[in-house]
């Protein structure tokens, strides 16, 4: 179990960041994960007070601010409505409602994991992170960095005119995914993602020639399992008590099929 020593609710982002630099400290966002280590924390740092829960929606893009919760994600209709109910399909199967009341999106995008849905959707988007101290970058780029003593501020998400499909697989209905898949198409770029293989989810580029064919509703079912085959070839995949790297593989191709579908149905619809 976790042992907490001083508990410190933040006046500022500036007092949080001062706090976190010591090893001994943890900031403790929705605090689901972490309650559920081994570890003596010297001080807990609470993010609440500092009116980051909100999300936020402009014509350019959306601001999401680390306290957000799983729930508020997943009711959001801007957002829902900008991922064609993406940010509702990717969060509806983790644990439960209690769950997603209570877990943050800060705590799952700081947090790397490879079973994360949630870093799945947003890597598939133009997505930046704010950080207190390092300030903006591409999700991708933070995804792929060294864990260290900054906080994460916030999620911003870029408009663009496009559809998006996110799809999982789990072998019950509330337990960790065994691959999590999200493809986005926009602006005469795509991208495909795969996450849980078991390692955190990583994206690779559609080629130009699916796009037309997606845009145009013109990929036979035959190209678009080609193309499901070919992008999964891209990704490499490990076993754990979930499933087998092999297994993992052959559902990535089933996944990434099947979301190239939806894209190309919605792209024949407008």
């Amino acid at each position: 179990m976790i042992k907490i020593k001083d508990y410190i609710r933040a006046g500022s982002l500036e007092e949080a960041y001062e706090l976190n630099q010591k090893r001994s400290a943890c900031i403790l966002g929705g605090m689901l994960w972490t309650k559920m280590g081994e570890r003596q924390v010297q001080t807990a740092i609470d993010l609440s007070g500092l009116g980051l829960d909100q999300i936020e929606e402009s014509e350019e893009e959306f601001s999401i601010g680390c306290m957000v919760t799983l729930r508020q994600m997943e009711e959001h209709e801007g957002l829902n409505v900008y991922t064609d109910g993406a940010a509702r399909e990717c969060v509806r199967s983790i644990v439960g409602v209690q769950f997603r009341n209570l877990a943050t999106v800060g705590g799952s995008i700081f947090g790397r994991f490879g079973f994360s849905d949630v870093l799945t959707l947003f890597l598939a988007l133009d997505t930046e992170v704010e950080l207190f101290h390092a300030g903006r970058m591409p999700l991708a780029e933070f995804a792929c960095s060294k864990r260290d003593r900054d906080v994460l501020v916030r999620l911003i998400v870029k408009k663009h005119v496009g559809h998006c499909v996110y799809q999982s697989h789990r072998n019950s209905k509330t337990d960790f995914p065994v691959l999590t898949c999200a493809v986005r198409v926009e602006n005469g770029r795509g991208c495909a993602v795969l996450g849980a293989r078991p390692a955190k989810a990583a994206r690779v580029e559609l080629s130009e020639r699916l796009l037309e064919k997606l845009s145009a509703g013109s990929a036979s079912a035959e190209e678009l399992r080609e193309a499901a085959l070919k992008i999964s070839d891209q990704f490499t995949y490990g076993s754990n008590m979930r499933g087998s790297a092999k297994y993992r593989h052959h559902l990535g191709q089933v996944l990434l099929r099947r979301c190239m579908e939806e894209i190309q149905k919605k792209e024949e619809q407008k």
